[in-house]
């Protein structure tokens, strides 16, 4: 496997994307490695399948041009935060060795999105643990490794950012992301089911919510993250004040 850069986990396919899609198109365009590892297929979604989604999911990968995905089957809305479910998350953060890892909000509309924030983050903190011992596809054992940086991205409900991220001249691209999951958002000829995301309105939420977040800091568009530690620099100088 290759090692990546950044490494985001999601617990369903489309939240990295619904999130922060145009942070992940920055770094790739920068050169980074960049991974997503979905928790579950979205089996419990009211519109699609896991089937559709997973070609969906496909989409949005070579549109972001991300190196690296991966599903690891959790149950949709019963996956729980105990070994069995540490340890599959261990074995992805120790074989993509990032130096950054992205996850869900800390608290938000659906359960399992605050449920996957903190199955990371315990997940993050056990993979430096020498004595964990997991084993990678080929039955060697994994070295231990934890993420420099963990961030989590802000998602349905408001929560105030602890860093933001200008994504003006990604926008396009990362609402393609957004709309490779055609499954899951508006569609005039749909027959299906309307849920909380499907309405025309939730494309205008989705602006309004960027160009709130860019007001902070005075661009047209950002992307908001929450972090567990302080921000740390070693000068005042590192940052960008906008």
């Amino acid at each position: 496997m290759t090692k990546l850069d950044l490494l985001a986990f999601a617990a369903h396919p489309d939240d990295v994307e619904l999130a922060c899609a145009g942070t992940i198109a920055i770094h790739t365009a920068m050169g980074k490695k960049v991974g997503i590892v979905d928790l579950t297929r979205g089996e419990l979604g009211t519109r699609g399948t896991p089937e559709l989604r997973e070609e969906e999911a496909q989409k949005a990968s070579e549109i972001l041009k991300i190196h690296y995905r991966a599903n690891l089957g959790f149950a949709d809305g019963f996956f729980s935060i105990d070994k069995d479910h540490l340890l599959p998350v261990i074995q992805q953060i120790r074989a993509c060795q990032p130096q950054v890892i992205l996850a869900n909000a800390i608290e938000d509309r659906h359960i399992d999105h605050p449920k996957g924030a903190k199955l990371v983050h315990e997940a993050a903190f056990l993979a430096g643990l020498a004595k964990i011992e997991t084993y990678d596809t080929e039955g060697n054992l994994q070295a231990p490794w934890r993420p420099a940086q963990m961030y989590h991205y802000i998602q349905d409900r408001w929560i105030q950012p602890h860093l933001l991220i200008e994504v003006n001249h990604v926008w396009q691209q990362r609402m393609d992301a957004v709309k490779a999951f055609k499954s899951q958002f508006y569609d005039p000829e749909s027959d299906q089911p309307e849920t909380p995301i499907s309405s025309k309105d939730f494309w205008e939420f989705l602006e309004a919510r960027a160009r709130n977040f860019g007001r902070l800091i005075n661009v047209s568009l950002a992307e908001g993250f929450t972090k567990a530690t302080p921000i740390g620099v070693t000068n005042l100088f590192e940052t960008t004040l906008l």
